[in-house]
């Protein structure tokens, strides 16, 4: 495979909204911190399902209390595939991804947006917010799983990191959630050099 990888649009959309969700509504640590998520705190919950929607383009003016929960839930279980993949259990992330698949009812559709060709969606069984997205991420986990990019799928190598991301660089060697990981990862190796040599 040549050239940066390339998933279509709707793939890319659900795999950028899985890593956001994943990355916004799971606790663990971030760029060296605690990472408290909101769990029991509705307007936090609301805020944080919000705030994920936003980066990715999408309005968010008002998401309902329930589906923001159910957002949660789903983004514990996706955190749990990106775990999987990252650490080269392929077979335990697609038992979780083809749960989701059956729970979200999954259904693949034809969507056509103005001036554009058509492309396959994928879509929860009503237009509910909650189910849409779920469906959509199970699917786009599904297909990243499901061919050769299933190792695309990580989790940060930085100490004190544990957010996800997907891989889309040319070669596939990414370990980091950011550059900022990245940079802190290298500061610390080069002090550890320079502490080295003075000893």
């Amino acid at each position: 495979m040549t050239g940066q990888v390339s998933f279509d649009s709707h793939a890319r959309v659900v795999l950028a909204a899985s890593v956001e969700y994943v990355n916004r509504l799971t606790p663990g640590y971030s760029g060296g911190v605690a990472y408290d998520a909101p769990a029991d705190e509705p307007e936090a919950v609301t805020a944080a399902v919000a705030g994920a929607l936003t980066a990715l383009g999408y309005s968010a003016e008002s998401v309902p209390a329930d589906d923001a929960r159910r957002l949660v839930q789903l983004a514990g279980r996706m955190r749990t595939v990106f775990e999987a993949a990252s650490s080269g259990d392929l077979d335990s992330a697609a038992v979780e991804i083809n749960a989701l698949l059956v729970e979200t009812n999954a259904r693949p559709q034809l969507d056509r947006g103005q001036d554009r060709p058509w492309s396959l969606h994928f879509h929860g069984p009503d237009e509910q917010l909650a189910n849409g997205w779920a469906a959509g991420c199970a699917a786009g986990l599904a297909l990243a799983v499901g061919s050769d990019l299933g190792g695309r799928l990580g989790v940060c190598a930085a100490p004190q990191c544990d957010r996800v991301f997907v891989d889309v660089s040319k070669n596939g060697q990414r370990r980091f959630c950011s550059p900022q990981c990245q940079s802190r990862v290298k500061a610390a190796a080069h002090r550890a050099r320079q502490q080295a040599g003075e000893n």
